[in-house]
């Protein structure tokens, strides 16, 4: 509800308001009223997914836009590049990585690469890396947005080369039936990511009428919640590419259900769902 975040923006920003305070004792008198049968952890998790979360994502709608839009330039600098340079995708994706990769396309598999490892040991090492480069991506807010636009840049330009090289091989509809099992997931948690850096750098960069130091701190505790919420959906996203995305024999309306249904919930809780509350349930916005 909006009580909720109006409180949150008034401790942020006026901690000694008398206003803050009645906000306070209010909350906590209804919160009491609502959840005195619940625990405090289910209540205020549940809190976090069903509103929070997505209510965070709603006020920064046009900072993700940005970064989506970087994103899609760079992929396409990546793949330009590649078209333009023999040795570009050697020197993105590397040489070992290139060769297992054609010659898996002689041998009729092109995918098979990901067959290689164990699906226990595939599944933690891919999980626990991209939750890293994420955290990463985010923390990298902190440099004014440089370090965090370089990562999605780096990102983007291996994504192009990589979708481009399949192109190039002529099995750019198996890669992509492939690859995007997991990757729908894994990319679209990068950009949001990527943006969650960004919503942290604006809160320094444009402090708009509050101090700078107020508006950073509050901007860097909107972007760590979206980070953090991008976590499951990375356990997910590996999940998908150790033990399912293997399975390169999977009929193609299988891999089209898994994509389409990956892309369908990241539009639906990251763009349609938050609109959806904000305007169900209005809250007071420190910059949209």
């Amino acid at each position: 509800m909006a009580l909720t975040d109006d409180l949150a923006y008034a401790q942020t920003f006026y901690p000694e308001s008398p206003t803050t305070a009645y906000l306070n004792a209010l909350t906590g008198k209804l919160h009491q009223a609502i959840y005195k049968n619940k625990s405090e952890a289910r209540g205020r998790f549940g809190h976090f997914w069903v509103r929070e979360l997505p209510l965070v994502v709603g006020r920064h709608h046009v900072v993700l836009g940005w970064a989506l839009a970087f994103f899609a330039l760079c992929t396409a600098l990546g793949a330009l590049s590649a078209a333009y340079d023999d040795t570009f995708v050697r020197s993105i994706l590397g040489d070992d990585y290139v060769n297992r990769t054609l010659e898996n396309i002689r041998r009729g598999d092109p995918m098979a690469i990901y067959k290689s490892a164990d699906s226990t040991s595939m599944f933690l090492q891919i999980t626990f890396n991209n939750i890293r480069v994420a955290l990463l991506t985010f923390a990298m807010g902190i440099t004014l947005g440089v370090g965090t636009g370089y990562m999605l840049f780096s990102n983007g330009l291996m994504l192009g080369a990589f979708q481009y090289f399949f192109y190039q091989q002529h099995v750019l509809k198996a890669s992509v039936l492939t690859i995007w099992i997991h990757g729908t997931l894994e990319i679209s948690s990068i950009v949001l990511a990527g943006g969650a850096g960004f919503v942290m750098a604006r809160g320094f960069l444009f402090p708009g009428t509050h101090s700078r130091a107020e508006a950073f701190r509050h901007a860097a505790r909107e972007g760590g919640k979206l980070a953090m919420g991008l976590v499951p959906i990375f356990i997910l996203a590996g999940f998908l590419e150790s033990f399912v995305t293997r399975h390169t024999e999977m009929p193609v309306a299988a891999s089209l259900a898994i994509i389409g249904g990956s892309a369908a919930f990241i539009f639906w809780y990251f763009v349609w769902y938050p609109r959806q509350l904000r305007r169900a349930a209005p809250a007071v916005s420190v910059r949209s």
